[in-house]
């Protein structure tokens, strides 16, 4: 549902007569510049600044996260414009071309998702890194993204739900063209509320997490608990071709249903104490040529080169590179 005009009201939060803008009130080099833009911009910033906060957290560091954005992020633009084209190929099949044409609007959540995993699985293989701490660190990135990103169809007017004939204390009212104002539920912000939840909820569960991937694995379900009855509300949505199924919505059960039982699985069958996360690993033993020192006169080594080459304590365990394989979300 998309709306070009008219006042935005929340009765039942006590907001009126708002009216905004889908552009700022200047231009740069004469170009427009959009509130939706720059609000994906301020999800992306503050979804980096906090993996920075945490990075070490998860056995890694921003180096390597910020190597792992490079390969992520683009492939999650490109991901989410092709799912948006492939359910919504009537609008492009007479001119093909205009699929290319990204900044007239048309990208998906849920496709960016799956891009920005393949990005991470191929950042993953060349830079020879364990999978599943940085696809950890991203759920937490995509839920700062998704509720701060998600105003920005407020801004454009969009991506709002059913009509509402209640009072119902969420309802956002629409004044139209005649003057008269309808209510509908305001599917952007149940899904940023509900992000906001599963971020909060998330950033505590991981500071307690027993394997790499877990995170990740709660991020998927919880937003694909949420995102089935929110989809179910909209207008907008893409569909399966020749059906009425709701692409997403199916999708978000579906990775629910996987994220869930994958939980259970390593739950019951791995009981995992976090002793394998990449956090809890030892560090890599450095070659005995680079830790000996020179012999000295007696041709005894140092004392220093006796306590670094030392054997490690009988209690310390080698981790290995166990990577949790979490079903894709979309």
């Amino acid at each position: 549902m998309y709306f070009d005009a008219g006042t935005i009201s929340f009765p039942g939060l006590g907001i009126e007569g708002i009216n905004p803008s889908r552009t700022l009130p200047f231009t740069i080099f004469g170009k427009e510049i959009y509130y939706y833009g720059l609000i994906i911009a301020l999800g992306f910033l503050l979804a980096i600044l906090y993996a920075k906060k945490r990075v070490k957290e998860f056995g890694t560091n921003f180096d390597l996260v910020t190597d792992a954005i490079l390969f992520a992020v683009p492939a999650a633009i490109i991901c989410a414009r092709i799912y948006y084209v492939i359910f919504r190929w009537d609008l492009y099949k007479d001119n093909p071309i205009s699929a290319l044409y990204i900044w007239q609007g048309g990208i998906a959540i849920y496709g960016g998702v799956i891009g920005a995993i393949l990005g991470l699985l191929l950042f993953a293989k060349l830079k020879k890194q364990k999978l599943t701490p940085y696809l950890d660190i991203m759920a937490l990135g995509l839920l700062i993204g998704q509720l701060i990103g998600r105003w920005g169809n407020f801004f454009n007017r969009e991506a709002f739900g059913a009509e509402i004939f209640n009072d119902f204390f969420l309802r956002m009212g629409i004044e139209e063209a005649d003057g008269v104002v309808r209510y509908w539920h305001p599917t952007f912000l149940y899904e940023s509320l509900w992000n906001l939840a599963g971020f909060i909820l998330l950033h505590f569960l991981s500071k307690k997490r027993k394997y790499d991937g877990q995170t990740f694995l709660q991020y998927v379900a919880w937003y694909g608990l949420g995102r089935v009855w929110i989809e179910g509300l909209r207008t907008d949505s893409l569909y399966i071709t020749g059906t009425e199924l709701r692409v997403s919505q199916l999708l978000a059960g579906v990775s629910f249903v996987l994220a869930v039982g994958v939980m259970l699985y390593i739950r019951l069958y791995k009981n995992p104490d976090g002793s394998r996360m990449l956090v809890n690993r030892p560090a890599e033993p450095a070659s005995e040529a680079a830790e000996a020192e020179p012999a000295d006169e007696t041709g005894e080594p140092a004392e220093e080169a006796a306590e670094e080459t030392a054997e490690p304590e009988e209690t310390a365990e080698t981790a290995e590179d166990a990577a949790v394989s979490p079903e894709e979300d979309r």
